[in-house]
C-alpha cells in the first residue's frame, strides 16, 4: 500500500510540475520600429528613392542592415523610398546619422544629417512568453533635433514632418522626410 501511495505521489508531483511551452509567435507585434518614408520636395506627394542611405546610431561604428542577405557595404545601404529603424528603448532619445550616397568615390556627393527623436516610452505587457514591448510617443516640444554635418553644409533633408506621434505598430508611417 505504501508502495502505490508513493508511486501516485510521484507520478502527481512528475505531472504537476509540466507546463505548456512558453514560445513567442513570430507574429506577435513586439517593439516597433520608426517607419520612414521619403518624398520629393518639389512635387510632396510622390515618394523619392533614397540612394545608397546608410543610417548609423550615435556611438556605433555600423550601420543599420538593410539588406540581410547581403555582404560587406551592401548590406548598410538602404535604396528605396521607406525605411524602418529602432528607438532606444532604455532611453528617451535616438540620435541617427542618415548618410546619402553613403560610399560615393566623390566625396562632395555625400551628404550626412543627424537627427535626435525625443520621445517617452510606455513598457506594455505582451505575454509570458514575449515579455514586454515598448511603445514610443513624440514629446510635444523639440520632438526632432536636425543639424547637417558639417554645420557648414546645407541639410539634405530639407523638411521633417511627424505624420503620427505615437509609435504603436510598424503598419504606418510614423516620420515623412521631404528632400
Amino acid at each position: 500500500m505504501k508502495k502505490i501511495v508513493a508511486l501516485l505521489l510521484i507520478v502527481l508531483f512528475t505531472s504537476s510540475s509540466c507546463e505548456k511551452d512558453d514560445i513567442c509567435d513570430a507574429n506577435t507585434p513586439t517593439t516597433p520600429r520608426l517607419v520612414i518614408d521619403f518624398y520629393n520636395i518639389t512635387t510632396p506627394s510622390v515618394k523619392k528613392n533614397v540612394t545608397d542611405l546608410k543610417v548609423i546610431g550615435e556611438g556605433m561604428t555600423e550601420g543599420i542592415i538593410f539588406n540581410e542577405g547581403s555582404s560587406g557595404e551592401a548590406q548598410y545601404l538602404a535604396n528605396g523610398s521607406s525605411i524602418s529603424i529602432p528607438l532606444k528603448t532604455d532611453a528617451n532619445s535616438t540620435t541617427y546619422s542618415f548618410i546619402l550616397n553613403s560610399g560615393n568615390p566623390n566625396p562632395t556627393l555625400i551628404d550626412t544629417d543627424k537627427v535626435t527623436f525625443n520621445y517617452t516610452r510606455n513598457d506594455v505587457f505582451v505575454s509570458r512568453a514575449c515579455g514586454f514591448k515598448t511603445l514610443f510617443t513624440f514629446v510635444p516640444n523639440n520632438p526632432i533635433l536636425h543639424i547637417a554635418v558639417p554645420a557648414t553644409k546645407s541639410k539634405w533633408m530639407q523638411f521633417i514632418n511627424i505624420e503620427k506621434s505615437n509609435i504603436d505598430n510598424e503598419n504606418e508611417t510614423h516620420i515623412k522626410v521631404f528632400f
